[in-house]
């Protein structure tokens, strides 16, 4: 930014008259820029001085404040004043301690793998697991279902059926109840698995399946050594275990060989994929329902076998917005299919497209895959600028999605009311793919944020900051163009860094019925 540019954009903020965009502006601005920061702190103790000076002049009654008098509190401008005073603060602070830098404290995760892939998966005690998810460090229950888990030594353990289990470290799976394939050749140490009967510890792929009284193994490839446990206490004295040898052990520590177990013969691998596919199957089905639905604005699959070259991305609802792909990337999507959806990582990227009317409600949906939110905001879909009766729909950096419609004109003022969810991403959900959902019921003057089929919030919008339509115009998926406000060619970062699979907008307002269906009908 050109000195002269900030010294008008830091003289619009003292005067009280800066614009969202331009504040956005300033803030990226002082946050990478030293000298911007001490012309901005060096500006501030000028204003104080000559305040001062005025009101020895005028007397004790003359204002201090430069938005006193403006007439009006503006909301934003005193969190924007605050935030920028807040900069101020830390370059004084490291201009007198002259300290320094520090390293900022790194994000902390827990688990020793994650949930791979699902088939049907209920879950035990109203706990909510999905793929991609981090294995939680207690025990769990699986009601129904296929699991395949991935520990991050490279261990693979598979779960079917009701089971009971814990991860209790990388090198140890306890099986309290189920059926169980457990992957662990290839390590520099044995793998452990305890059982309440007994406890099996080797290298290579070993089953099992235990009723609690009851374990039976099979080494399907490596070897390993049982010990049974008698009264709570494990035997020393083990029985090696060879390539296809079964054994099953019973509670008063007695083992026979090669005899009908409890192990079935599944193709774990097939059963996932067959379960995929009829998912891809159901989805399909879906989909093709859904383009027929009149109240689509635009919908886009992002599959690349619906584009007809490298930069159109066919609308496939019936109003045909198409839209055009400026630098977004093809990328897998989350049924894992290659090129079928669209990164916005790269700077600058975006689906730019138009939508036409005035509409009295909106639902905006999509499948989305974040890998970091770096910036400030990160955008969704966000029309040009946001004018009068304009959409935005973005989430902020702390995990928050973002939605507001602005209902005013007048500065000086509040112009719209944004509806923040609770925060739904964080670090560890880096790379899973979830279901996004936000509802505006210009009826019911609300604004509800689903994250996954479920509301997550509800907003009641303020009667004074109620817009009577919304209005949507040239916009953008997965960040923001600002044309109207400046001419020069610098721009505020807010490209998604992650990708969408799947997106759509409805001109009226969907019940939590059917924002759940859209879930279901694409979900992993």
């Amino acid at each position: 930014m050109k000195s002269e540019d900030r010294d008008q954009l830091l003289d619009d903020l003292l005067e009280g008259d800066i614009s969202e965009a331009d504040f956005l502006r300033l803030e990226a601005e002082m946050i990478v820029d030293e000298d911007a920061r001490v012309a901005y702190y060096n500006r501030l103790k000028l204003q104080s001085g000559l305040e001062k000076e005025a009101q020895a002049a005028a007397g004790a009654g003359a204002s201090s404040s430069v938005l006193r008098r403006k007439g009006s509190f503006d909301p934003f401008l005193l969190a924007a004043v605050g935030t920028l005073l807040l900069l101020v603060a830390v370059l004084a602070f490291k201009i007198k301690q002259d300290s320094a830098p520090q390293v900022a404290e790194e994000p902390v995760a827990t688990g020793f793998g994650v949930i791979a892939e699902l088939s049907a998966a209920s879950w035990g005690n109203k706990v909510r697991i999905s793929r991609g998810d981090l294995v939680p460090g207690k025990e769990l229950h699986l009601e129904s279902g296929v699991v395949r888990i991935e520990l991050f030594n490279g261990v693979v353990i598979f779960l079917a059926g009701e089971s009971e289990f814990a991860l209790v470290s990388d090198r140890e799976f306890r099986l309290v109840k189920g059926e169980s394939q457990i992957r662990a050749s290839g390590l520099d140490e044995e793998f452990t698995l305890t059982t309440p009967v007994g406890v099996v510890s080797g290298k290579g792929v070993f089953s099992v399946a235990t009723t609690g009284s009851q374990t039976s193994v099979r080494m399907d490839q490596g070897a390993g050594i049982w010990n049974p446990t008698v009264n709570g206490k494990r035997s020393e004295q083990g029985t090696e275990l060879s390539d296809f040898e079964t054994i099953t052990g019973s509670v008063d520590g007695s083992l026979e060989r090669d005899v009908a177990s409890l192990l079935s013969n599944r193709d774990w691998e097939k059963e996932l994929r067959d379960d995929r596919t009829e998912r891809i199957r159901l989805w399909e089905k879906s989909r093709e329902r859904l383009k027929k639905d009149q109240r689509l604005l635009v919908y886009f699959s992002m599959d690349e076998s619906i584009s007809d070259s490298s930069t159109r991305l066919q609308d496939l609802s019936v109003k045909k917005n198409d839209g055009s792909i400026i630098r977004a990337e093809r990328s897998a999507n989350r049924w894992s299919d290659a090129a079928a959806a669209l990164d916005f990582t790269p700077t600058g990227s975006r689906v730019r497209l138009d939508i036409p009317g005035d509409h009295q409600s909106l639902t905006l949906m999509c499948w989305v895959k974040i890998d970091s939110l770096d910036r400030l905001y990160n955008s969704l879909f966000l029309t040009d600028g946001h004018e009068l009766h304009e959409p935005h729909w973005q989430i902020v950096n702390d995990g928050r999605l973002f939605f507001s419609v602005r209902a005013r004109q007048e500065k000086g003022s509040p112009d719209k009311h944004i509806a923040f969810s609770p925060s739904i991403w964080k670090p560890t959900d880096a790379g899973k793919w979830m279901h996004i959902a936000t509802v505006f019921d210009g009826s019911a003057e609300t604004i509800t944020h689903y994250v996954n089929g479920e509301a997550v919030s509800i907003d009641q919008i303020p009667e004074e900051l109620q817009p009577d339509k919304v209005t949507i115009g040239a916009a953008s998926i997965g960040n923001w163009s600002d044309p109207r406000y400046r001419k020069d060619p610098e721009f505020v970062v807010r490209n998604l860094n992650g990708a969408i699979d799947e997106f759509a907008i409805f001109s009226e307002a969907l019940d939590s019925g059917e924002v759940r269906k859209l879930y279901e009908s694409g979900k992993l």
